[in-house]
């Protein structure tokens, strides 16, 4: 059946909060006994039965509480064992009684991350599939929702699979010149090596070149607000939170250190981060706070510079967003340095919208897949095809067959990796202990 774990875990899948309804996840090989222990008898797999949890139900010692109960037997069932679910009501005396029922019996608490661990050792998915789930769990965006689906459905795994078996035909070749040497073998098996070689390598810099878009999907995109004193930074920052969450003052220097509010923009979420305005002081506090706005600027995946109408910028920093504000006291110049200004006024609200739907568009431009390619999610998966891609660079150079072979294998051991089909036993803490408890 695969692998089966040596105790029999169970976990609250539902989470903590107050609710009507619990969902309690058993797996291991005692499930079988433990639900006729709490149920009396085991129901038809995979549908949904009430019945009365008992601390003991062969003696009917001690009603629990009456529930849903969910039986999947393996290999048919999430992990692959057998297990089970109890959708008990939501109360912490019951959630907590059913627990010490369980131990009583026999099992124990999962770690978190536990059953997917399991789903993974016993071939219900892969490491990346299972990257996947932990994505989907903590999705909080409309991106991140279809970026982790997409990733727990297997698109990331089967272009990975696919560049296998691509790789796997070359290695097959490669390996027919190893062993017959003295066979006149035809120049064009040579050639079709090489032009193999070169095409997986230009599919795999194409997917490295947009790693960052899956990463920032994941993680967010990071907007920094910069420009001179009282040039409206932390005004656009309220009217971005819809909130008063930074200090608006007329008093230059208000802001000295950095505020961040994370919101949504076209279903990605975003970062916005209100900086000390940029101007020469000799004030060691604000400077540090000028400081420390240049470092969010270097940091930001993108950057919204403004300036007051009737104080324009000199210099705008690389693929700056260029905001003029307070256009209600004075015209903005339409381009700066070449770059298009969005004139604005926070005070009448003027072109407030033509500046969320340019951000918008800024989002999308730093998330949208341009090859249409599944995008990279985590540096683990850059980094697994950065290290095929080199072997597969070496291998172009080797004229010794046997030297250019032993690349190919190096390269396929790269994106075994990175799917969990080899090498991978040293990964797998770190990977599943990121997992919530019920998972």
């Amino acid at each position: 059946m695969g692998y089966q774990g040596e105790d029999t875990i169970f976990a609250l899948s539902s989470g903590v909060e107050r609710a009507a309804i619990a969902v309690l996840r058993v797996s291991g090989g005692e499930s079988a006994r433990l639900l006729v222990q709490l149920c009396g008898k085991l129901p038809p797999p995979r549908q949904a039965v009430l019945r009365r949890i008992w601390q003991d139900a062969t003696t009917r010692d001690n009603l629990l509480d009456e529930a849903l109960v969910l039986w999947f037997p393996g290999p048919r069932s999430y992990t692959g064992e057998d297990g089970f679910e109890l959708h008990l009501h939501a109360g912490p005396a019951i959630i907590q009684a059913v627990s010490a029922a369980l131990v009583d019996h026999g099992a124990r608490p999962a770690e978190p991350g536990e059953f997917t661990r399991r789903a993974f050792l016993n071939g219900r998915m892969d490491l990346i599939e299972a990257e996947g789930v932990a994505d989907l769990v903590n999705a909080e965006t409309e991106g991140q929702r279809r970026q982790a689906l997409a990733q727990t459905e297997g698109a990331l795994s089967r272009m990975y699979d696919g560049w296998a078996q691509r790789l796997k035909r070359v290695l097959a070749f490669q390996e027919a010149l190893i062993d017959f040497p003295d066979e006149d073998l035809p120049p064009e098996v040579e050639e079709g090596i090489l032009a193999d070689i070169a095409s997986l390598i230009a599919d795999m810099e194409r997917h490295i070149a947009e790693g960052q878009r899956g990463e920032r999907i994941r993680r967010g995109v990071v907007f920094a607000i910069t420009g001179p004193p009282n040039a409206g930074k932390s005004s656009l920052l309220n009217w971005l939170a819809d909130r008063d969450a930074a200090i608006v003052s007329p008093i230059a220097g208000t802001t000295r250190d950095a505020l961040e509010i994370v919101g949504s923009l076209a279903g990605i979420r975003v970062t916005f981060v209100d900086t000390a305005g940029l101007r020469e002081t000799e004030d060691e506090i604000e400077a540090e706070g000028v400081r420390r706005a240049l470092f969010h600027v270097k940091q930001a995946d993108c950057v919204i510079q403004m300036f007051a109408a009737d104080d324009p910028p000199q210099t705008v920093f690389a693929n700056a967003v260029l905001v003029g504000n307070k256009t209600d006291i004075a015209p903005v110049p339409v381009e700066i340095a070449g770059v298009a200004v969005v004139p604005i006024s926070l005070k009448t609200a003027q072109g407030l919208d033509t500046l969320r739907q340019m951000l918008e568009d800024r989002v999308r431009a730093l998330t949208a897949s341009s090859s249409g390619m599944p995008l990279l999610t985590r540096a683990r998966h850059s980094a697994g095809v950065k290290d095929a891609c080199a072997c597969l660079r070496e291998a172009m150079r080797q004229d010794w067959p046997e030297m250019r072979g032993e690349e190919l294998r190096l390269a396929m051991r790269a994106l075994g990796r990175l799917t969990g089909h080899v090498g991978v036993e040293d990964l797998l803490d770190a990977i599943f202990g990121q997992f919530c408890i019920g998972k």
